[in-house]
């Protein structure tokens, strides 16, 4: 009798393990992953906010998200534009030897379709029932979402276009929107832009954690010039991030207290900033795949589940 109780013992025990394993494998909640990567710069000049939101594209594709999950926005085609000496590609280094244009960039909104009504559209759900679902953000409440921002910008504001702007109050409530409409489980906002910080200032919705890559009064630098091209690659901060980044993958355990620590003033010029006081869970418990990568998860239930006779008969034969 005793080794039929040890051997009880020894089960519920494995049991109990497997059951905090598999609880911390849900620690986060989320059960899908999106991602809004946006360009608002047009003209050559800014060729370097296309490479890096072509860099991040390229960075969590490769991590897992799909591209029916990614609402890709490029203000401008920098690929084919007149002035690229390499028509079809787009580096974000200057030994040229990462085209981040690739051949399966699937680019949902482009040009003159980049604008601060189809970004707040995107986000809110509120757009015509005859958008196609690639210009879709299809999320839940179960999702996680990466939302990457460059451009130019300023104190509260970021530029789309040259030709209008979106403040610092309009992104802080269509995050609220998308809050109350359950659109979100937890959000990561990262912004490269000049007085970044100033972006996330007025936030004030559940689970939000926002970085920046200046503070406020600060420019944001460019990095990687390239004289054959004529024009800088990258800029210092998403630089930075994206060798960070390469060093991920899917099992990775590196969290975002990591992530924080990836562009010290040293090597950014500018001062990156990040805010965590909205969101829920410690940083430390937060892996970078929770936004950067994707998640196909099973519920695990301790219940029994009785099948269908039907179905129990077809996988009989």
């Amino acid at each position: 009798m005793s080794g039929h109780f040890f051997l009880i013992a020894e089960k519920s025990k494995i049991f109990f393990i497997l059951q905090d394993q598999a609880e911390q494998f849900f620690r986060s909640g989320h059960t899908n992953n999106w991602a809004v990567l946006v360009c608002t710069s047009r003209f050559w000049f800014n060729y370097r906010h296309v490479a890096n939101t072509l860099s991040v594209y390229r960075s969590v594709k490769r991590l897992g998200i799909p591209d029916s999950h990614i609402v890709l926005m490029l203000a401008d085609d920098m690929a084919c534009n007149p002035r690229n000496p390499k028509p079809a590609t787009v580096f974000s280094h200057k030994n040229m030897e990462l085209n981040v244009y690739g051949d399966d960039v699937e680019v949902d909104y482009r040009s003159y379709e980049v604008t601060v009504e189809n970004f707040l559209r995107v986000l809110t759900g509120r757009i015509p029932p005859s958008t196609p679902r690639s210009k879709r953000l299809l999320s839940d409440d179960r999702s996680n979402i990466l939302i990457y921002m460059t451009g130019h910008g300023g104190n509260g504001f970021l530029k789309f276009q040259d030709s209008e702007e979106i403040t610092n109050v309009e992104l802080a409530d269509a995050f609220e929107q998308m809050w109350q409409k359950r659109r979100y489980n937890e959000l990561l906002f990262i912004i490269d832009t000049c007085q970044g910080a100033s972006m996330y200032e007025r936030f004030y919705s559940p689970n939000i954690m926002a970085l920046a890559s200046s503070q406020v009064g600060e420019d944001s630098l460019s990095h990687q010039p390239d004289l054959g091209i004529g024009v800088h690659l990258m800029d210092r901060y998403t630089f930075y991030v994206l060798e960070f980044l390469e060093e991920i993958h899917p099992a990775s355990q590196t969290n975002m207290n990591d992530l924080f620590q990836v562009c010290p003033k040293s090597l950014c010029v500018s001062t990156p900033g990040h805010r965590t006081d909205l969101f829920q869970r410690d940083p430390q418990n937060v892996l970078i795949t929770d936004f950067f990568g994707s998640v196909r998860k099973v519920e695990i239930t301790t219940e029994a589940l009785s099948l269908d006779r039907d179905v129990t008969g077809f996988e009989s034969k």
